[in-house]
């Protein structure tokens, strides 16, 4: 009789220890934003993102799918994604950013690259700015590669890191105000200023210059990388494009 109680327990515990290692690996699920009408170096990006994250989500066991109806962002369809990504613009209809901000209210995750933080005085879309942390004030131009300063290599989404590394060629943003005066916005990594002056046409010629942070009050990361074909060309970059996703998704801590 003994054994067949230590058996059944046996048993009972193997159970128990599946079921939660199913629940630690169970699929997050994640919706990709993007538009074809935008700039065609934006929308070259998007489509390689596309490919990235599709290939990521076999590797890494997520559900990824995307769409380019700005119009479902909506409560009913947001309500299936855990995470959001928009890869080349963001919503311009008052409804859809209402949802969005509800969905991001309610604990809902955000990854938004270079031109889906895009916004100036005609955007008009006061909560955005607070949530981005800053607006658009400049930009490089041409599109340059520029080594990237690695500011805090502890945190998930950074970890496996140099502290410094080149990330390719790219359009970079400056903003203001800068992003790091807001006291709940955590920057990742900054431009460093060795690259300076950057551009040729368009040049940064100084300052402190985010290129990736979070808003700590919400679960949401901004990268200002999103420009043409050569974005997916650096594998320690994508490493920090996987890390983002899977932390969003709660798929690696």
């Amino acid at each position: 009789m003994m054994w067949r109680l230590l058996f059944v327990a046996a048993l009972t515990a193997i159970g128990l220890s599946a079921m939660t290692a199913y629940a630690q690996r169970a699929p997050f699920r994640v919706l990709a934003f993007y538009s074809t009408h935008e700039e065609a170096d934006h929308v070259e990006f998007a489509k390689e993102a596309l490919q990235f994250y599709g290939n990521l989500a076999k590797k890494d066991h997520f559900v990824f799918d995307s769409t380019t109806q700005w119009s479902d962002l909506n409560a009913a369809t947001l309500g299936q994604y855990q995470v959001v990504l928009w890869l080349d613009a963001s919503p311009v209809e008052k409804q859809q950013r209402e949802a969005f901000q509800n969905y991001m209210e309610h604990g809902g995750a955000w990854m938004g690259f270079h031109a889906a933080g895009y916004n100036d005085g005609s955007t008009n879309w006061p909560w955005f700015v607070k949530f981005l942390g800053a607006v658009f004030y400049g930009n490089s131009w041409p599109p340059l590669p520029a080594q990237i300063i690695v500011e805090d290599s502890r945190n998930p989404v950074t970890r496996g890191l140099p502290a410094k590394f080149t990330s390719p060629a790219n359009e970079w943003y400056s903003w203001w105000p800068n992003p790091r005066a807001n006291k709940n916005i955590k920057v990742l990594l900054t431009l460093d200023p060795a690259n300076y002056p950057l551009g040729m046409k368009d040049t940064l010629s100084a300052g402190d210059i985010p290129v990736a942070w979070t808003n700590t009050r919400y679960r949401m990361i901004y990268m200002n990388m999103g420009h043409g074909d050569k974005i997916f060309t650096s594998p320690t970059q994508n490493l920090l494009f996987e890390n983002a996703l899977l932390c969003l998704g709660g798929g690696r801590r």
